[in-house]
């Protein structure tokens, strides 16, 4: 067993990994990264963020020529199976690893593909995929190991129909009708993407109206148009048994219902990946989704060890997750670079996407702030109209006496671009951060951020 010393060593190399290794390198630290893949970039880039949005985008480009008039002077419709359109998304894969594998070799961090696991408090082991036992020696260790799909016990996994959302991506056909229980963020993006390739699909939400964390509007806005692509909401449903059959799955609902479709994807929940970390030899509990607690510098209770990422719960978001990890980072070698993360925009890849930033109107109301609301439907904007993309709004709230900008919902075509507009306004110090902001500036026309403009007006022509 070979031993080495480093002043950083983190486990796991997805975005929170990566964000970990880079700033503590960058400043001058010897710095290792363990990950169990042979390839970098964690789950992130090899089963979560990056495959389902390539598959989002190639589902969204047939979806347009299909749809799209221009397109039947070349031919008629035509359909894409799910392993075809799966394709586009390996060759993204492919790219990411090669970039990120190096971004590593750039900054000399080394890196190791095996299995990690605490000996003590200043040494991790990793057994490589070679069989070879290697001890890393650190001042200080990183967990950013990221989180997969939770799986209750009483669901048989091993049946061939029966998927999660790692392994759904190894689907040899297309179903003609799919079931996928649990209608949060990866559930709604899974419905959008298999009902774009015209598959039936029933989307079973233990709650009463999806994605409930959002603004009402925008949630209604999500549940109209999955609806309208043939996806069939079964609200405040909970599973009894799951049942695979030879030629399908069979769903059995509390509420006395059964469902049977080709294929079931579970969508309810993940757990974070500290299992085989040994950090009962530490000393560092984890709570019943195997995640760990850290402080606001993301210190776990062992004070040389820190966590982030998906490993330590909320936001689980991949653009998160590298934040938390540089901050990690950032308190280890107190290079200025630490914040606590918690301005994070919701960025939704259904079809149409959906984002937002601040408050909702919810929110506002329950919490008595005198707001009004402005307003742009993107059936008016030149540059929907010209991209063919009418459906969608942003909505912007701000305060009607301050006229400080308390939250920006924006759903539709480059919503997640189009709110980092409204979340740079909001981050302006006093007068700065205004609604005034977006009647004052010129925009380009015409874009999508126009779209800013046409909501300030609107707003302000509510006031008296």
């Amino acid at each position: 067993m070979a031993v080495y010393n480093y002043d950083v060593v983190v486990l796991g190399s997805g975005p929170a990994g990566e964000g970990a290794a880079m700033n503590a390198a960058k400043a001058g630290r010897k710095v290792a990264v363990v990950d169990n893949r042979p390839l970098v970039g964690g789950n992130c880039t090899h089963l979560g963020t990056i495959p389902s949005k390539a598959l989002r985008h190639s589902v969204r480009q047939i979806m347009q020529f299909n749809t799209n008039p221009m397109f039947r002077q070349i031919g008629e419709p035509r359909w894409f199976s799910f392993p075809d359109v799966l394709k586009s998304a390996e060759k993204v894969i492919a790219k990411q690893v090669t970039s990120r594998t190096g971004y590593y070799a750039r900054n000399r961090i080394d890196t190791y593909f095996g299995t990690a696991s605490f000996a003590d408090e200043q040494t991790v082991e990793v057994v490589c995929l070679n069989g070879v036992v290697e001890k890393l020696v650190a001042k200080q260790i990183v967990i950013a190991t990221g989180s997969r799909p939770y799986r209750p016990a009483d669901v048989d996994f091993r049946h061939p129909r029966i998927y999660d959302s790692d392994t759904i991506l190894s689907l040899g056909h297309t179903p003609r009708r799919l079931i996928i229980y649990g209608a949060g963020v990866i559930g709604c993006e899974y419905a959008s993407i298999f009902s774009g390739l015209g598959v039936l699909v029933d989307l079973i939400d233990n709650r009463d109206q999806l994605l409930s964390f959002l603004d009402s509007e925008i949630s209604d806005a999500l549940s109209y148009h999955l609806r309208n692509n043939n996806v069939l909401i079964r609200h405040n449903e909970e599973y009894e048994r799951i049942e695979g059959v030879e030629n399908g799955v069979v769903l059995h609902l509390k509420s006395g219902k059964k469902i049977k479709a080709d294929a079931l994807l579970w969508c309810n929940g993940r757990t974070g990946n500290t299992d085989q970390l040994g950090l009962e030899n530490i000393g560092i509990a984890v709570n019943s989704r195997g995640q760990i607690q850290v402080d606001e510098h993301y210190r776990t209770e062992v004070s040389n060890i820190y966590a982030a990422g998906d490993v330590i719960g909320w936001p689980s978001l991949a653009s998160a997750a590298a934040d938390q990890g540089r901050s990690a980072a950032g308190s280890i070698v107190d290079n200025g670079s630490w914040r606590f993360v918690d301005d994070v925009p919701t960025g939704i890849y259904t079809i149409p996407e959906i984002s937002s930033i601040g408050k909702t109107e919810r929110e506002l109301t329950q919490a008595k702030v005198p707001y009004e609301v402005g307003k742009a439907f993107f059936k008016g904007m030149a540059r929907a109209q010209i991209s063919v993309e009418p459906v969608g709004m942003l909505k912007i709230l701000f305060h009607r006496e301050t006229l400080e900008v308390l939250g920006v919902h924006c759903f539709g075509y480059q919503a997640s671009e189009i709110v980092h507009i409204g979340q740079a306004i909001m981050n302006q110090k006093g007068e700065a951060n205004s609604i005034k902001y977006f009647i004052n500036t010129t925009f380009n026309y015409p874009t999508m951020a126009e779209a800013y403009r046409v909501a300030a007006f609107d707003g302000l022509n509510r006031l008296f």
